[in-house]
């Protein structure tokens, strides 16, 4: 024992001392290269998805491209019947403009976060969550609408390839459970906004990492728009 205690001192001395602050971040389960731990973990989070998500919409291109079927004419499958006339997308793009302007209250509901405005922070996050839900009902509906008067099935349909049905639900089906989580998650923070957590402990970090789940969220749906319903 007594020959250990200097061999341990003389290595302790040759590590360096921005080593022994990392590893003692580390240890200490505190900040580490800056950054809180809940938003390091929310960046490696999205980053998981973002190849999960990729590989998905990587084999609807392959499968797409290689297919010999024809593959089924989008603004006849999506369109929505007004007044007795077919609008091609319209439902969609009624969608589309409501996430991405929940993306907007989100960013302005961070922005007011940091401003300590807890009253405005908790009312526009709770704009976002009530944009997200009207989405996925939308969502629903358009599911409905393609299952019950169009005849889209996952292992087929009349309109051309067999494989867009499947493909199309289950990649939509992943970004809207996204979203519906995304909206239980926004709808959480909001109430301890309004209940004052965050401004007794003078930190609303949380409600920037819920901002970007969200925009994440938001940015797969523009992919998901432009592969399914505009190619």
């Amino acid at each position: 024992m007594s020959d250990s205690t200097p061999n341990q001192a003389t290595d302790a001395a040759l590590v360096p001392d921005n080593l022994k602050g990392l590893v003692a971040d580390w240890s200490s389960d505190v900040q580490t290269f800056k950054v809180r731990w809940s938003k390091a973990m929310m960046w490696i989070f999205l980053l998981s998805d973002t190849f999960i998500f990729g590989s998905f919409l990587s084999s609807y291109m392959a499968v797409r491209l290689t297919t010999t079927v024809p593959w089924p004419d989008t603004s006849t499958v999506f369109a929505l019947h007004v007044g007795g006339t077919e609008v091609p997308l319209l439902l969609i793009a009624i969608m589309t403009f409501i996430l991405i302007s929940s993306s907007g209250t989100m960013a302005m509901g961070v922005s007011a976060a940091y401003k300590k405005q807890r009253v405005k922070t908790g009312v526009l996050i709770l704009l976002t969550a009530l944009g997200g839900l009207a989405f996925v009902g939308m969502q629903a509906f358009e599911w409905t609408k393609l299952i019950t008067e169009e005849g889209i099935r996952p292992w087929g349909n009349e309109y051309g390839a067999h494989q867009f049905g499947g493909f199309f639900f289950m990649i939509t089906g992943f970004h809207g459970l996204h979203v519906s989580i995304g909206v239980i998650y926004l709808s959480i923070v909001a109430k301890r906004v309004f209940d004052g957590r965050y401004e007794r402990s003078d930190d609303y970090q949380i409600v920037e990492v819920a901002g970007l789940y969200w925009h994440f969220v938001d940015l797969v749906w523009i992919f998901i728009f432009a592969f399914f319903y505009l190619w």
